[in-house]
C-alpha cells in the first residue's frame, strides 16, 4: 500500500489527490491496483498458529512501524500490544515460501474492547448490533514493497473472506493516517466517521489519525456499484466476492466456533513476558479483564499477578461461560395448534441456553423443540424455551434450554476445555 500511495505522492496529482470529487480520486488511486487471480505456488495466505509464525508477524510490524515513526524501537524486535495476546484476536499472514512477508491483524471487540475505541466514538456503530473489529496491525516487508500491490490486494481479500467467513463480523473499523485514508475510501468503501482527525494517537507513537467504518453486512450493493463496469483485472467486487484463491488456507474446525485462538499458555508466556514488556505496562483495570478472559487454570502462571487490594468487583462473575459460535438451526413450536417452524442461527452459547437470531420474530415465552448443526457432522436435538426478545433488535431472541442431549453437553463441555483452537480439535476426538 505505501508504494502505491508514494507513486502518488512523487506525482503531480499526489498532493491534491486527497482533495478531488470521489469520483475523481477513485479514477486516480484504480489505476495503481491489479488484481491478480493467479498467485505464485509457493505464496500461502493463513491465519498466524505457531511461535514462528507468530515471531515473525510482529518482527515484521516492528520493522514498519519503527520505520513509519509509529512507535520507538524496542529491544525484542517485536511490537505485540495485549490486544494480539487476546483469544478475540486473529493475526493473519501472507508467506513467500519460507519468509512471511506481510501481516494484518483483526482485532474483534471484547471486554478489553481495541485500540482506537479510546479516541474515536463508535456508539452509533455498535447499536446497529452485529460484531465489531479493528483492522490494525498491517505491514508489508520492504523487500517486497516492489511488488505490494500484488501482495496488499491478495491479503486484504483474504482479510475481508476471514471476517465475514470465520469471525462473524458485521463491522470492520480502522485508524489511520490521514495521509492513507483516501485509499480506503476510494478503493474499499470505509467511510469516515463523524469525529474529526485526532492530532495525537497514542497508540502509534502520537501520530496523527483518522478513523473510518465499513459495514460488511450493508457494503456490497455500494461496493458493486463502484466497481460496475470495471475490467477484470480492475473489478475489486468480483476479486474480493467471486475469485477463489487456493493460495488461502483456512483453519481447520470441527464446529461452527467464530474466534481462532492460538496463544496457548507457553505462547503467552514467551511473547509477553519473556520477549517483551508488553504485560508490564498493563492498568489494573486492564490486568483485570485480562484475568477474567483467560479464566482457565493453565493460564493464571503466566499472567501477572492481581494485587491483593485489587477492588474484585473489576472481576466479571460468570455462572457459565459464554462461547462465540454461528450455528445454523430450526425451532418448531406449536400454536393454536399449528406447527410452526422457524430458522434460526445461535451466536452465543452456554451450557444452559444461547441466543440467536431469526429472519422471522420467534414467540417469547413460547416451548418448543430446536434442531441445531453444531458442526458439518455433528448435531443435537433439544428441549427449549424463548424467554425474552432483544429490546432493541426483536429479532434476537435469549432462549433456555430446558433439556439438552449428549451431543450439547460434549459440544459445551469441549469449548470449556480448550484454550485454542488447536486443542479444540484434541478435546473433539471422542464426540
Amino acid at each position: 500500500m505505501k508504494k502505491i500511495l508514494k507513486r502518488f505522492a512523487r506525482s503531480a496529482l499526489g498532493p491534491l489527490v486527497h482533495w478531488l470529487p470521489a469520483s475523481w480520486r477513485f479514477a486516480a488511486y484504480s489505476r495503481a491496483i491489479r488484481c491478480e487471480t493467479q498467485l505464485p505456488a509457493k505464496m500461502v495466505l493463513k491465519l498466524a498458529e505457531t511461535r514462528e509464525e507468530l515471531e515473525a508477524c510482529f518482527h515484521l510490524l516492528h520493522e514498519a512501524y519503527v520505520d513509519a515513526g509509529f512507535m520507538k524501537p524496542d529491544a525484542s524486535g517485536l511490537r505485540a500490544t495485549v490486544y494480539h495476546a487476546l483469544p478475540t484476536t486473529s493475526t493473519l499472514l501472507c508467506r513467500s515460501g519460507d519468509r512471511v512477508v506481510a501481516t494484518v491483524s483483526l482485532i474483534r471487540e471484547s471486554a478489553m474492547g481495541f485500540p482506537m475505541q479510546r479516541i474515536f466514538d463508535i456508539a452509533a456503530i455498535r447499536e446497529t448490533g452485529g460484531n465489531i473489529a479493528e483492522v490494525s496491525a498491517l505491514a508489508i516487508d520492504p523487500r517486497f514493497r516492489s511488488a505490494s500491490g500484488r501482495i496488499l490486494l491478495p491479503l486484504l481479500k483474504f482479510m475481508y473472506e476471514y471476517a465475514a467467513r470465520q469471525f462473524d463480523t458485521r463491522h470492520l473499523v480502522i485508524a489511520v493516517n490521514p495521509r492513507h485514508i483516501g485509499f480506503y475510501e476510494a478503493i474499499l468503501c470505509f467511510k469516515r466517521l463523524k469525529q474529526s482527525t485526532v492530532a495525537h494517537y497514542d497508540f502509534v507513537n502520537g501520530a496523527p489519525a483518522v478513523g473510518a467504518h465499513v459495514d460488511l453486512s450493508a457494503a456490497l450493493p455500494a461496493f458493486r456499484r463502484r466497481y460496475h463496469g470495471q475490467p477484470p483485472e480492475k473489478n475489486l467486487y468480483q476479486y474480493f466476492t467471486s475469485v477463489k484463491l487456493p493460495n488461502i488456507q483456512w483453519p481447520i474446525k470441527r464446529f461452527h466456533t467464530t474466534t481462532d485462538p492460538v496463544m496457548t499458555p507457553a505462547l503467552i508466556d514467551y511473547f509477553f513476558n519473556e520477549r517483551t514488556q508488553a504485560f508490564a505496562t498493563l492498568r489494573l483495570r486492564e490486568l483485570m479483564l485480562l484475568h477474567s478472559i483467560y479464566d482457565l487454570p493453565t493460564y493464571k502462571s503466566v499472567l501477572p499477578p492481581v494485587p491483593d487490594d485489587a477492588p474484585r468487583s473489576e472481576m466479571r462473575r460468570r455462572t457459565h461461560r459464554r462461547f462465540s459460535v454461528r450455528c445454523p438451526g430450526e425451532f418448531s413450536t406449536r400454536q393454536f395448534g399449528i406447527r410452526r417452524n422457524f430458522e434460526l442461527t445461535v451466536f452465543e452459547c452456554s451450557a444452559t441456553g444461547f441466543r440467536a437470531h431469526s429472519t422471522n420474530r420467534l414467540p417469547a415465552g413460547s416451548t418448543g423443540t430446536v434442531i441445531l448443526e453444531l458442526g458439518a457432522a455433528d448435531w443435537s436435538v433439544m428441549r427449549v424455551t424463548v424467554l425474552r426478545l432483544g429490546s432493541q433488535d426483536r429479532h434476537i431472541a435469549l432462549i433456555r434450554i430446558d433439556l439438552d442431549d449428549l451431543a450439547w453437553r460434549k459440544f459445551v463441555g469441549a469449548l470449556g476445555k480448550a484454550s485454542t483452537h488447536g486443542d479444540l480439535e484434541e478435546a473433539t476426538r471422542f464426540v
